[in-house]
């Protein structure tokens, strides 16, 4: 980055395209702010890491972000573009996925079913649509398979395409879900914790998928408490405290300043 100085004010760069913009995004729960007049900007192409102590505010903002709650107050761009008002499915179809801390598979569909579900408008969804044009029906559900196919092999888990998602390891469930969101064809997707109960060799797989995804144009915006992953992937760093930013900047400065050391329980990084 050419200005290393660290942030709190996170007013968008003149050198770099926002794909996503948070204004004074605020969020009460009784008397409770779990997020506080929050802005921030993910530059569009980049890794931004979003880090803070369990109870910061970081997974009620990424659900305000995706659309599976809305904020009391505040806006959130999408490309320049405002979605505050959209659905979570409306924000996806405009290009912004998500994935869950603990991920969600049908457990009794094939691992490429699972995958398959990503994929957006559909003419089979439609019941009429099987009885009009059971040929474009029946062209998309082979499209889709091998596009599904494809995905599962680039995320090594080909070979488990015809078992129930229900024998899949951990990991195996976070690369499933990326999969699934993969589908879509988004531009940025919010990751929730993809290496927690994740061995090591599967972390290592996903942290390479995520460069080669990244590589390809798709924006990240993690929420991770692994800082190796983070400093090793993320361009920009975001810190969450008690429902606000506190601080902004390159992974090595941000995880070193004392004001992030001090935010976490027991005066260290978890």
């Amino acid at each position: 980055m050419k200005d290393q100085k660290l942030m709190t004010d996170t007013m968008p760069s003149p050198d770099h395209a926002c794909a996503l913009q948070a204004l004074a995004i605020t969020k009460r729960f009784g008397g409770v702010t779990a997020v506080n007049s929050v802005s921030f900007e993910v530059e569009e192409g980049a890794i931004t890491g979003l880090i803070g102590p369990n109870g910061a505010g970081k997974t009620t903002l990424f659900d305000i972000l995706a659309g599976d709650q809305a904020s009391d107050s505040g806006e959130i761009l999408l490309s320049g573009r405002s979605v505050t008002g959209d659905r979570a499915d409306q924000r996806l179809a405009l290009g912004l996925g998500r994935t869950f801390q603990i991920p969600r598979p049908f457990a009794a569909m094939t691992v490429v079913e699972n995958v398959m579900l990503g994929r957006q408008h559909q003419a089979g969804e439609q019941i009429w649509s099987n009885i009009i044009s059971p040929g474009r029906v029946a062209r998309q559900e082979r499209e889709s398979h091998e596009r599904a196919m494809a995905l599962l092999d680039f995320l090594t888990l080909a070979p488990l395409a015809d078992k129930p998602a229900a024998v899949l390891s951990g990991g195996q469930k976070k690369l499933l879900e990326l999969g699934r969101i993969l589908m879509a064809e988004p531009t940025v997707i919010l990751l929730d914790e993809p290496a927690a109960g994740v061995n090591p060799a599967l972390l290592e797989i996903i942290m390479e998928r995520i460069h080669i995804l990244n590589g390809q144009g798709i924006t990240f915006f993690i929420i991770e408490h692994n800082m190796d992953l983070v400093a090793r992937m993320c361009r920009n760093v975001i810190v969450m405290a008690s429902g606000e930013i506190i601080l902004e900047g390159p992974p090595q400065s941000v995880i070193q300043d004392p004001r992030v050391i001090d935010a976490y329980l027991g005066g260290g990084m978890p």
